[in-house]
């Protein structure tokens, strides 16, 4: 299998080599212009794992990973470094952060593995705990990440209690700024309930961000089926109209999940 794995992983660095001389759109990408259209390849990646579809996700990895070779060649070309470079520092990087596998450290459970990767990372150099979590990475999960990591140093509450006792003084604290009128102050306490909600979530084991876009399809699946079953535009119907079609969408597509489940 292994032998399998490498020929096919050399096979797709011979195939960009190949992109790369004789294309003349890959010929043209650099770093910069590659960065959007990466992201775009990772959320849809995101989406296929969302939806469950084994399928759509062996075939975005592979997208995901073109992307990556195809930094690795751009970087070889202009002297930086090479793809054998690359993978064996990311093998380093692990074997270091991982002395309970490849030294003599004991660990308890996952939550000391975190809390010693966080310390080893320190250690290499990193200036604080919250160093790593990237400033463009999505808010929710920014925020998910942020919690996550100080919980490490024990910045964290003690149970699930406390934290929803939290997001409930935050909701009150909005309340009061909306009735105040001020718009910063507004942003400011909507912001604290959304922190103080990605806290809870990660208390009761949800991810927030998952929960958030599932939440979107499913808002999508029904004003969908709104749009397709209507009998005049939207623009004319009144909100009990829509309402009436929108719990039969509620009905009509937890049917339909139901078969694909059974399938």
């Amino acid at each position: 299998m292994r032998d399998v794995q490498q020929k096919a992983f050399g096979r797709l660095l011979d195939v960009m080599d190949d992109l790369r001389e004789k294309c003349p759109w890959d010929r043209k990408q650099t770093m910069d212009s590659l960065r959007n259209l990466t992201i775009e390849e990772v959320y849809e990646l995101a989406d296929a794992i969302i939806e469950g579809s084994t399928a759509n996700i062996k075939e975005e990895l592979g997208d995901v990973m073109l992307h990556l070779v195809f930094y690795a060649k751009i970087a070889s070309e202009d002297g930086h470094f090479e793809i054998s470079e690359v993978l064996n520092d990311v093998c380093e990087k692990l074997i270091k952060r991982h002395p309970h596998i490849y030294g003599d450290v004991v660990v308890a459970d996952e939550d000391e593995v975190k809390r010693n990767w966080e310390q080893l990372k320190l250690k290499e150099g990193k200036k604080g705990i919250l160093s790593g979590v990237p400033n463009s990475l999505p808010a929710v999960i920014k925020a998910y990440r942020m919690q996550e990591k100080t919980k490490q140093v024990g910045f964290e509450w003690e149970n699930a209690d406390q934290v929803w006792a939290k997001v409930e003084e935050e909701i009150a604290e909005l309340k009061q700024a909306v009735a105040s009128g001020v718009q910063t102050d507004m942003e400011d306490e909507f912001g604290d309930v959304f922190f103080s909600l990605v806290n809870y979530a990660r208390f009761i084991n949800v991810d927030p961000e998952l929960a958030l876009e599932k939440v979107n399809k499913k808002f999508k699946a029904r004003f969908e089926y709104i749009e397709a079953h209507a009998a005049m535009p939207l623009l004319e119907m009144s909100l009990s109209e829509m309402d009436k079609l929108w719990d039969e969408a509620k009905i009509y597509l937890k049917q339909q999940a139901s078969i694909n489940r059974v399938r």
